[in-house]
């Protein structure tokens, strides 16, 4: 069986590691941070995306966030991640009232203010959901310097599901039945109804995420959190990405943030891993690393 590998970008004598805790109780969750011996100028935190990732946004042999963590330690970076709240505790979904707001900030902002011990500007990092996230955090703590939002949607997540669902339908059969992108097509429905609340049955939903997490999202836009924020912000997308797409979310992001830095790295997927042709799902199987371009793209952005 394939497994991760060290990055050929990666140099761990640069750098060190030390396990953390963000938050207390029943939602402290562990974590990682990878730094250089001495203060860094610049530290960053790392944002999974959506569903119950641990610190490495593990995905099959796969892990895109150890990738950019020990990529951005190499040139000097501080760098923290952690697991996220749902990776921990899977049942917090099922408690009442719980958001995308309550699975990202408050150990976001704790990441932020541990970092700030290891390095002067501090910048949020974010991937796919966590990019979409990324704004509510500086929002949040204005001592965050800057944002890169990686394949950052801005299409409604619950619209963007018919539409990945369908291409995967397409060239992916045997992961998705047939009909799977007309279930996804009356979920959304009851997510754009008025009548959505937070006692919807969270089968009646898209992945069967309850009514409240429904409820949050819809009224989220990070374009216009965005927007308002005065730090710097760097957009990155790849170009063969299927759920984050240069044709559905990136127009969102170059509209609403005229002054920000985008760049699309054309070979690259969802992971931000490189290749050739349509992308798949089972790429995602493949052990692979980061496109070296993606960290090429954050060093020559980050001061």
């Amino acid at each position: 069986m394939s497994e991760w590998t060290t990055p050929p970008y990666a140099d761990p004598t640069r750098f060190e590691e030390h396990e953390i805790t963000l938050g207390s109780g029943e939602r402290a969750v562990p974590g990682t941070l990878t730094r250089p011996a001495s203060r860094s100028e610049v530290g960053v935190v790392l944002l999974s995306g959506g569903g119950p990732f641990d610190r490495d946004e593990t995905s099959g042999p796969n892990k895109p966030l150890k990738d950019l963590a020990w990529g951005l330690a190499s040139a000097g970076i501080a760098v923290l991640r952690f697991d996220k709240i749902t990776h921990t505790r899977p049942d917090v979904m099922n408690e009442p009232g719980f958001t995308p707001y309550d699975e990202y900030v408050p150990h976001a902002v704790a990441a932020v203010q541990m970092l700030r011990e290891h390095a002067d500007q501090i910048f949020v990092v974010g991937h796919s959901m966590g990019g979409k996230a990324a704004p509510r955090i500086a929002a949040e703590d204005p001592s965050v310097a800057g944002i890169v939002i990686m394949a950052g949607d801005t299409q409604p997540m619950h619209h963007s599901a018919v539409r990945v669902m369908s291409y995967l339908e397409t060239t992916n059969p045997e992961a998705v039945p047939p009909g799977t992108a007309e279930l996804f097509q009356r979920q959304a429905a009851v997510v754009d109804s008025p009548d959505l609340s937070a006692d919807t049955p969270a089968a009646d939903l898209p992945f069967g995420m309850p009514g409240a997490y429904w409820l949050d999202l819809r009224d989220y836009d990070p374009v216009v959190t965005a927007a308002k924020l005065d730090v710097s912000i760097l957009v990155l997308q790849g170009g063969r990405d299927y759920q984050v797409t240069v044709a559905d979310d990136l127009p969102g992001w170059r509209q609403g943030l005229p002054d920000a830095s985008i760049k699309v790295i054309d070979a690259d997927n969802h992971l931000f891993f490189a290749g050739t042709g349509p992308s798949a799902l089972n790429d995602y199987a493949i052990a692979q690393n980061v496109d070296p371009a993606a960290i090429t793209a954050l060093l020559d952005w980050l001061p």
